[in-house]
């Protein structure tokens, strides 16, 4: 008997886990946010979750509330609901419909980092794996049973999105591997352990802002967990704003107070509160993404730095 798995999932880390139900012959229903306004144009455009259900020919819903579309799940009578970072919790009534069970696909090794933002948060914290976790869904946030977890190593050199790439594709093999077993029943739920919980509280504006007072490995950590985007920012003196994009933390001792830069080749040095962190690319408002050097001579002012050598100091 072919298995009716209900899908809920929007951005592209859910893809991959879509395309695993479908290579294992489950009949699927796609249920999807609705599209939003993107860009400058603020045209509508569709999730990435829909246009590759539209491309595999799959039925897709997009309500702004599920329970406008109960009837809808109830008449699909899912065997399975599989969730991979849809944006909405689902309610008790939808956790109610499966015949076997609602899986989540989450980016961390659970207990640790449940929330919204895992892959950025354990960068940030300078976590040296991570993972996915498969687990049973329970009203309270990412809180329930776990199914299997798979870990992976976070390079030095990963950002928030190299790692966000390895982990799902790590949930779509996960889902091929372990979800015919959990419909089969052969899969037995444990529940997470009560120590070791961490919250991954969603990225803010304030988030981004580097204070060169603190070390340059916590800057580049800072630096790689919001990169691509929405990028670490920095102020220069002349008030002008930039997205650091890339860089690295340099062993050599500071060369002045945090903030004061020194140009280097296609980098530029900038002092920390301990150690030094070179710049590589930067992108200034309203311009492309450039070496951090050639925006540096193009500025022709020696004297500029960055501010924020100080908590608060912008």
């Amino acid at each position: 008997m072919t298995v009716r798995a209900l899908f809920c999932g929007t951005p592209d880390f859910a893809v991959p886990s879509l395309d695993a139900l479908c290579r294992l012959g489950y009949e699927v229903l796609v249920v999807t946010q609705p599209d939003r306004p993107r860009g400058r144009s603020r045209k509508l455009a569709p999730p990435p979750v829909k246009m590759r259900a539209l491309d595999l020919g799959l039925p897709v819903l997009q309500p702004e509330r599920l329970r406008d579309v109960m009837d809808d799940l109830r008449r699909f009578a899912p065997d399975i609901i599989v969730t991979a970072a849809y944006g909405k919790i689902l309610s008790e009534a939808v956790l109610n419909l499966p015949r076997v069970g609602s899986v989540n696909v989450h980016a961390s090794l659970l207990p640790r980092w449940r929330g919204a933002a895992p892959i950025q948060r354990a960068l940030w914290a300078g976590d040296e794996q991570t993972g996915i976790t498969l687990m049973e869904m329970v009203r309270d946030l990412d809180a329930g049973p776990i199914l299997a977890q798979e870990r992976v190593i976070i390079e030095p050199t990963d950002t928030a999105g190299s790692l966000h790439d390895k982990l799902a594709r790590l949930g779509g093999e996960m889902c091929e591997r372990y979800l015919p077993r959990y419909v089969a029943g052969e899969l037995a739920p444990t529940p997470q352990p009560e120590d070791g919980v961490t919250y991954a509280e969603k990225l803010t504006r304030e988030d981004e802002w580097i204070d060169w007072a603190r070390s340059a490995g916590e800057i580049d950590r800072q630096v790689r967990a919001l990169a691509p985007a929405p990028g670490a920012s920095t102020a220069l003196t002349t008030g002008e704003e930039l997205k650091v994009l890339a860089g690295r933390p340099i062993d050599m001792e500071p060369f002045g107070e945090p903030g004061e830069v020194r140009p280097r080749g296609e980098g530029i040095l900038v002092c920390c509160g301990a150690g030094v962190y070179e710049i590589a690319e930067v992108k200034p408002s309203g311009r492309r993404a450039m070496p951090a050097g050639a925006f540096w001579r193009g500025l022709r002012e020696p004297s500029v730095r960055m501010k924020g050598g100080a908590t608060g100091d912008r």
